[in-house]
């Protein structure tokens, strides 16, 4: 699979380089594109800084601008937490998108999004503070309106971005788990 890996809120760091070379080690084409152009925080607070400071629409250019050369093969479109919402902004809006991958976040749904069974999976911690629970209804209910085949998968006790083994959120088995039935997915995804 060709896979478009977006970076979280604390930036292209060295867990999300390794991530990436997990997926390249199950056999998949992985690009991670700098969103903040090699700008990283050490806090979710500083990250929202930086976010906020780049700006929302200027992400957004930047990640369509890194997956555009791709598109046309078909994407999976991943991302963690700040970028998995990119991730489904992107996947949402492209009509060859192979699937989606969602690690620790979601986004808000374009009103008009429509998709044909694009195949979705969500990895969070249960309960998120970022991820409230009547949102998170709302937000399956609304994917599945649209078409996805969504599954979801919640991890008691763990952080936030519990895949990370550079932060404090990190749980080891919730990870592993998390990984395992990721790839598990992107082998499950029918070819082009």
């Amino acid at each position: 699979m060709d896979i478009m890996l977006f970076h979280s809120a604390y930036g292209l760091r060295p867990a999300v380089e390794a991530a990436a070379e997990r997926l390249r080690a199950a056999g998949h084409q992985v690009r991670v594109p700098d969103l903040f152009e090699g700008q990283t925080a050490d806090s979710v607070e500083a990250g929202t800084e930086l976010k906020e400071k780049i700006g929302k629409e200027e992400l957004l250019k930047r990640a369509i601008l890194a997956a555009a050369p791709y598109s046309e093969r078909g994407l999976v479109y991943a991302g963690f937490s700040f970028g998995a919402s990119v991730a489904q902004t992107l996947a949402l809006g492209d009509d060859k998108a192979r699937g989606l991958l969602l690690f620790h976040g979601t986004s808000d749904i374009a009103p008009n999004a429509v998709v044909d069974d694009l195949p979705v999976q969500l990895h969070l911690a249960d309960p998120d503070p970022f991820e409230p629970h009547d949102w998170l209804t709302s937000w399956y209910l609304t994917m599945r309106r649209i078409g996805a085949d969504v599954e979801v998968y919640r991890y008691p006790g763990a952080g936030h971005l519990f895949t990370d083994p550079e932060l404090p959120d990190f749980d080891e088995a919730a990870a592993e788990r998390t990984w395992s039935v990721a790839l598990a997915f992107l082998d499950g995804l029918p070819d082009a």
